[in-house]
């Protein structure tokens, strides 16, 4: 078994001093470690954790270091897992494992995976996953470490930082998992055309307030955050780290010319447009937003509120209009109108009173949108100079209409013909990012991702607030074609306010002491030519005085946007024989420029090439690239909730509204679950009938819940009581859950203080004060701090446990936990248990209904297995979107401890342990 060999079969090493072929293994105290040291349970130490990153005109290179050491006295996995922004190329990779040294190399794809895949035959192979996340993508690598050993990880990655709202943002993700002796993030900035300001907004939080440090001059900034150890604790006594999230630091630079800045340096130029001072120009806008059922709730909320503040600074040239869609689609207004006062109170209203329910229907919604644009300019009501766009809002896939993604982005294409922008905001995580981006870039527009949350209105705004403000249309660059070559995107539909054009190419310095570019564009008054001159010679001396500046910096600005170009070119190119032509060039462009894209992967090899590991990024992001490798995560997260199945991400719905099946549902009426004191609900996805019942017994039982040896899977519940009587009744609760997968060997025990992973005598502890994954044998156990624990087997199946906290002094209750089973888990028919039972659904025939002892509680007769049973219709609650109040669920009560509609009595569900199987009743 690889997975039990891997500090002798896979990293190349065995546990004491020396390697196979003999070579000596340095020490620990090559690091310098000292006592103070800290590691958790695990007995894994964090020497350092270090991040820097130096930015040369707008190329960022950064590197990402980690040193840990394995302190028990037994293996174990060491996780090197960070986030790297979308958009960013990763060009090197290396690991240092007790002296051994692993080097990174770019291959081909199919020619990696064909080495990795010969590797792995000997059994001589790891994986790395890349997975991808909401505006980040997660780079993860685990090694197995024996006792006493040490690991340095490193990672390298360039990417362009991008102005928005006249401010650069370099954003760095900064999530260590522990305590470090040394931390430190280390940021340089050389801008030639001087800085304007530097601003490091305290986004890790009012913890750290105080200690990051700016040193700025004239053309150069240092930004420099070190934590000391008692500084990085939640608390002072805390052994938990506080450094959680992104490090971001802002700036400008100064601007001398309306016709931008040439930067010419090795060979490349780079243009960097970003003129002010103009009169924005009129815009003709429509709001396209998504009011399906999965809207309901915060989501609707948050939007109404970011859409009234955004209709309230419409300007009085612009025209603009409506349109809310769900199954159907619907306009405020069929025609353009003109952002009055009057008007735009009108359409505040309008807004106001959306109530959100049904299906989703992209495409006509979005075929609407552009028939009100295209019939407007036909027929002359749209000013020439004006610049129109789409500006959608959704947080789904198509479920109504056409489904089809690529046919939905082909209509809009031929539709929009390339006369305005179409500008796409996804909610959430259910959304289609990519198909967002694909549809946006086509259409000469940007995509942006925002959590569903109580910031979801500010995101919406600030994404408004960055196509606001157009300045210029029909922006076309002209360089001399004698002296240039291989020019990036020369022509651009818009210029908005705040942002940034960039151009590059290369030139040919040595027959050439000058560069001139003229820009032409059309303003709000009048057509404008801007000029701009540069010696070639200029950056020399300043760039090469610089030793932390990247000499290569033009080079990748150019590889970078070239690369961004052509992957935009192949997501339209109208035929098969142009998309390979495009592909040939983007392979070619990769493997010369050692930068990680789509179509290649990165071989990270030993010295000797006998050991070897693969990164790639799976074309499925719910899967891995190499099935069954150790270190590799075969279901491997895809979002920052790692890996939490969809039907886990639960949105409200209303009550009276029961939303169409998505594939896996995330409705809150669609899953089954068992919460509270303890309150069973089942449901029945065929009759589309929620069943609920109560089951009352003694603290310290154990209730079995699934039973399936087909599967052998198990899930048994403990109940705990309340801490003294009410009204003459003991509530009980459960405290604590036991899950068993009797093929994989494993059990996972979830209590309200821990939740343990064991593997017969190896036993993982985590804790609901921290957020984490850990996988082992193809179980993904995942844990959102100090609320839910979701455990997923492939695709097969998923359980999620809620936990509920009360205030530790309080008189009656106590803390407890919940459990939510989704009735698309794949049991077998053999599956038995309080809710394993009716894996196979049974028939249910409710009628008769009439009224009951409350006016809201009518009652029915329900036929089901042979019995008929007096039914009570009534509320249970769903905790996943709201922990305190829950989310009402309308279901059929069962009275009598479900006598009649589960099979038997319940105390044929008891079982003598946590993981044992019940016996049939």
């Amino acid at each position: 078994d690889l997975e039990n060999l891997i500090d002798v079969e896979i990293d190349g090493f065995p546990s004491d001093s020396k390697t196979r072929n003999g070579r000596y293994q340095r020490s620990t105290s090559d690091w310098g470690y000292v006592g103070d040291l800290i590691e958790d349970d695990d007995k894994i130490g964090l020497y350092s954790y270090k991040v820097q990153s130096t930015i040369t005109s707008r190329l960022a290179n950064t590197m990402i270091q980690a040193k840990m050491v394995n302190n028990a006295k037994r293996p174990q996995q060491i996780v090197f897992d960070v986030q790297v922004p979308k958009g960013a190329f990763i060009d090197n990779f290396t690991m240092d494992i007790n002296g051994i040294t692993f080097t990174s190399h770019i291959r081909e794809k199919s020619e990696a995976r064909k080495m990795y895949s010969q590797a792995k035959a000997r059994g001589k192979a790891a994986g790395i996953v890349r997975s991808n996340a909401l505006d980040m993508e997660n780079f993860k690598t685990e090694v197995n470490v024996p006792p006493g050993m040490r690991i340095q990880f490193e990672l390298h990655y360039h990417e362009m930082i991008r102005r928005r709202l006249s401010s650069y943002e370099h954003i760095i993700s900064v999530k260590p998992g522990r305590l470090a002796k040394h931390m430190e993030v280390d940021v340089r900035i050389i801008e030639p055309q001087g800085l304007r300001y530097v601003h490091v907004p305290n986004s890790l939080g009012d913890h750290f307030d105080g200690i990051t440090t700016i040193s700025k001059g004239e053309k150069k900034a240092h930004v420099s955050f070190k934590p000391t150890m008692a500084q990085q604790r939640k608390c002072p006594k805390c052994s938990s780290t506080a450094v959680d999230g992104n490090f971001v630091v802002q700036y400008d630079v100064n601007r001398e010319t309306t016709g931008g800045e040439l930067e010419i340096f090795n060979g490349y130029f780079i243009h960097f447009f970003a003129p002010e001072n103009l009169d924005p120009l009129p815009k003709n806008i429509l709001f396209v937003i998504d009011v399906s059922g999965s809207m309901w709730g915060l989501k609707m909320k948050q939007t109404i509120e970011a859409m009234k503040a955004i209709l309230s600074e419409l300007r009085a040239a612009d025209q603009f209009s409506l349109i809310d869609f769900n199954h159907n689609v619907r306009c405020w207004r069929d025609n353009l109108v003109s952002a009055t006062p009057a008007q735009v109170e009108d359409a505040k209203k309008y807004i106001q009173t959306i109530q959100p329910n049904g299906g989703t229907n992209i495409n006509e919604a979005l075929l609407r949108a552009t028939f009100i644009l295209n019939e407007a300019q036909n027929l002359g009501m749209l000013d020439p100079n004006s610049v129109s766009m789409i500006v959608f809002v959704s947080d789904g896939d198509p479920t109504v209409g056409e489904l089809k993604l690529t046919t939905i982005q082909k209509n809009v294409k031929q539709s929009i013909k390339d006369e305005f922008s179409l500008f796409c905001l996804g909610i959430g995580f259910d959304v289609d990012y990519d198909f967002l981006q694909r549809i946006a870039t086509d259409n000469r527009g940007m995509a942006q991702r925002i959590f569903g949350n109580q910031e979801t209105s500010a995101q919406m705004k600030n994404f408004y607030n960055q196509v606001s403000t157009p300045l210029l249309k029909k922006i076309q660059f002209n360089y001399p074609q004698e002296s240039v070559s291989d020019v990036t995107q020369s022509s651009f539909h818009n210029y908005f306010g705040g942002s940034e054009i960039v151009v590059a190419g290369k030139v040919d310095t040595e027959n050439l002491q000058h560069l001139e570019s003229i820009v032409t564009a059309t303003a709000a008054n009048a057509e404008l030519v801007m000029e701009t001159l540069r010696d070639v010679e200029e950056l020399e001396g300043f760039m090469k005085k610089d030793k932390y500046a990247d000499p290569e910096f033009t080079k990748k600005l150019w590889a970078y946007l070239t690369v961004n170009q052509m992957m935009a070119e192949r997501n339209t190119a109208p035929t098969a024989a142009l998309k390979r032509n495009i592909t040939k060039s983007i392979l070619q462009m990769s493997l010369d420029h050692h930068i990680v894209t789509p179509f290649t992967a990165m071989l990270i090899e030993n010295a000797e090439k006998d050991e070897i590991m693969l990164a790639d990024q799976p074309k499925d992001p719910r899967r891995g690239c190499c099935s069954g490798t150790l270190g590799l995560t075969p279901n491997a997260p895809s979002n920052n909730n790692k890996g939490i199945p969809a039907w886990a991400n639960v949105s409200a719905v209303p009550v009276s509204y029961m939303p169409e099946q998505r594939s896996p549902p995330v409705s809150s009426l669609s899953i089954n679950r068992v919460d509270n004191d303890p309150h069973f609900t089942i449901h029945l996805p065929k009759s589309q009938k929620n069943i609920c019942f109560n089951i009352n017994s003694d603290p310290g039982n154990i209730l079995n819940l699934v039973s399936d040896p087909g599967t052998g899977v198990v899930v048994n519940g403990q109940l705990v009581g309340a801490k003294k009587t009410e009204n003459k009744k003991l509530n009980t609760y459960f405290g604590k859950f036991g899950f068993y997968f009797k093929s994989k060997g494993l059990k996972v025990e979830i209590t309200t203080e821990r939740i343990t992973l064991k593997d017969g005598s190896y036993s993982l502890p985590l804790s609901w004060s921290d957020t984490g994954h850990i996988i082992r044998k193809q179980l993904l156990i995942s844990v959102k701090k100090e609320s839910n624990v979701t455990i997923s087997v492939g695709e097969e199946m998923s359980f999620m446990v809620l936990l509920h906290r009360v205030w530790k002094n309080h008189p009656v209750n106590v803390d407890f936990l919940g459990i939510y089973i989704p009735p698309e888990n794949q049991f077998s028919p053999e599956a038995h248990g309080l809710i394993g039972q009716f894996a196979t659904e049974p028939e249910v025939y409710i009628h008769q209904q009439r009224p009951g002892q409350a006016p809201e509680k009518p009652q029915a007769t329900m036929e089901v297995k042979g019995n008929k049973l007096t039914v009570t219709k009534g509320l249970q609650k769903d905790y996943r979107l709201d922990h305190v109040l829950g989310t009402d669920v309308p279901c059929w009560f069962v009275h009598n401890s479900g006598k009649g509609f589960i099979d038997g009595h319940y105390k044929d569900y008891l079982v003598p342990h946590l993981y044992s199987f019940m016996k049939r009743p």
